[in-house]
């Protein structure tokens, strides 16, 4: 079973996820965008194992504390192939908007429109939902019934578009085809704000 902590972190209030399994203590650390020592204290108070550090995409404040984590842990960033140049250059992953000039690395990449990994005791189908930028990604575990949807989908509301690499039209295709196509009783927890479910959203999300 998965129980997942969500972190408001950062200058812009991220939703930062960590989700663990009950069984094994195993868990997965979803867009750490800041406050590492709070998310170490966290799960060292609990006993948790990180497996794997999974980013929607590649913002500062989705990544900009990852690096530390998957170091002190030992442990892999993950984010799809198309998101390196987002990482990679500050003109591109927002950092000037807090008055600095960061660079970011990932070590495993996802590819394609769909992909699947396992990582602690969970099977996680990544679906490709460019628009936003052009590796986001959202991170759905069936068993669970839950979606990580980063700043793809939100609740009533869908990303911006205005930044680099972005695209609306994209990110509606995406949406319709990959995540409103799953069940209704969907969790999905997005990247900012409240949580909410695909069928609340097919029903009155205004950009669907």
């Amino acid at each position: 079973m998965m129980t997942v902590k969500e972190f408001l972190v950062g200058a812009v209030g991220t939703n930062c996820f960590v989700a663990c399994n009950s069984e094994t203590k195993e868990a997965l650390v979803i867009d750490p965008g800041d406050n590492a020592a709070d998310l170490k204290q966290y799960m060292n108070q609990n006993g948790y194992h990180p497996a794997a550090v999974l980013l929607t995409h590649g913002h500062f404040d989705h990544c900009m504390a990852a690096r530390e984590l998957a170091d002190h842990y030992g442990i892999a960033v993950y984010v799809h192939e198309e998101e390196k140049k987002t990482m990679e250059n500050p003109a591109f992953n927002c950092c000037a908007m807090i008055g600095k000039n960061l660079s970011f690395t990932a070590d495993r990449y996802f590819h394609g429109e769909t992909d699947h990994m396992s990582a602690a005791g969970f099977e996680i189908d990544i679906y490709h939902t460019p628009g936003h930028t052009p590796g986001g990604v959202c991170f759905y575990v069936p068993e669970e019934h839950i979606l990580f949807s980063g700043d793809t989908l939100f609740c009533e509301s869908v990303g911006r578009t205005d930044f680099p690499g972005g695209s609306m039209a994209q990110l509606v295709r995406g949406i319709k085809e990959k995540l409103l196509v799953l069940p209704n009783d969907t969790k999905v927890l997005p990247g900012h704000g409240e949580w909410t479910t695909i069928g609340s959203e097919r029903q009155y999300n205004p950009f669907l």
